[in-house]
């Protein structure tokens, strides 16, 4: 399985199928992207590569599926919209040990749940208590954060509500530079809460690309119970990181990156456009791959922890 070393020097590559009207090929166990005249516009060693996301309609030749098998990185299809229609190459979905294990362990869901839990709070905390002016109000919300108590947490539905708990004090504390209302996820309602949703999905993928390294299956989830086509392993390892997204949304208002006509409404949703996708994508990419090897080592010990029935006080964490 892939060392640190070796994935320190590996990237995320995403690519928009119609810009510039550019072609995506390989030659030479490198992957290209040319322009409408042959010129390269970026090469990058497939050696290198941990993921490629493609942004738009693309006929796939068996030579890009071929490339991804044989050098281990898998290919992410999303619609212009950016929502996921297709996932190929789970590198070590062999492990048959390990999902085994996944399906036998159900004892322990609740414990893994609290805890991935326990880490999404303490971060929004933390992200909390990093700001430089913290009005009375959040000190205050700060305080009702660190007094919700999960270890005395019983069951998923307990648990759902303290994290809702959680949430609604955190999101209008931490975001009051851009107008609030509420955390709506899918509904697109407003800007912040649409960039949130693309920042979250490309944090998904990323995740999901780290996950198969391992063998995991994406479905069997422990705080996310199974649901038909949701890969609920993965809305779980995400959570502790979902501060790294909204963190970033965060600056990007207070260094006015964030411009109102890059978006236009469409049936009363927020919708980015097509042209400014690559700016967003680069805003969100960057900071997610700051932490890809805090991200990288998480999962490493995640997948030793569960695969040596490690005791609780070794569950790795990860703070912001």
């Amino acid at each position: 399985m892939m060392s640190l070393p070796d994935f320190s020097y590996k990237q995320a590559i995403v690519y928009f199928s119609s810009h510039e009207k550019s072609k995506l090929r390989f030659r030479a166990d490198n992957l290209l992207i040319e322009d409408e005249n042959g010129k390269v516009m970026l090469q990058h060693s497939c050696h290198r590569s941990f993921v490629l996301i493609i942004i738009g309609s693309i006929s796939l030749t068996h030579s890009i599926i071929q490339k991804a098998k044989q050098f281990g990185f898998p290919i992410i299809l999303l619609s212009y919209n950016l929502r996921p229609y297709s996932y190929f190459n789970n590198s070590a979905e062999g492990n048959f040990l390990l999902r085994r294990k996944q399906y036998e362990n159900e004892d322990k869901d609740l414990f893994i749940a609290k805890a991935l839990v326990k880490q999404k709070v303490a971060n929004q905390i933390a992200l909390l208590q990093k700001l430089r002016y913290r009005s009375k109000k959040v000190n205050q919300q700060i305080k009702k954060l660190q007094a919700i108590n999960l270890n005395s947490v019983f069951d998923d539905a307990e648990l759902r509500g303290k994290e809702g708990t959680a949430s609604k004090l955190f999101f209008p504390q931490y975001f009051n530079n851009m107008d609030w209302i509420r955390r709506e996820p899918r509904t697109k309602r407003d800007i912040p809460n649409l960039l949130l949703d693309i920042g979250y999905t490309y944090l998904f993928y990323f995740m999901e690309a780290l996950a198969g390294i391992y063998g995991f299956d994406p479905f069997c989830g422990v705080y996310h119970k199974f649901f038909y086509q949701r890969k609920s392993l993965i809305c779980d390892l995400v959570e502790p990181f979902r501060c790294i997204i909204d963190q970033r949304l965060r600056k990007a208002y207070n260094l006015n990156q964030i411009d109102k006509k890059d978006f236009f409404v469409k049936n009363d949703q927020y919708v980015l456009t097509y042209k400014k996708q690559g700016k967003y994508t680069r805003l969100f990419l960057k900071d997610i791959l700051q932490y890809k090897e805090e991200m990288f080592l998480w999962v490493q010990s995640y997948y030793r922890w569960f695969m040596k029935d490690r005791p609780m006080n070794q569950f790795p964490k990860f703070e912001i």
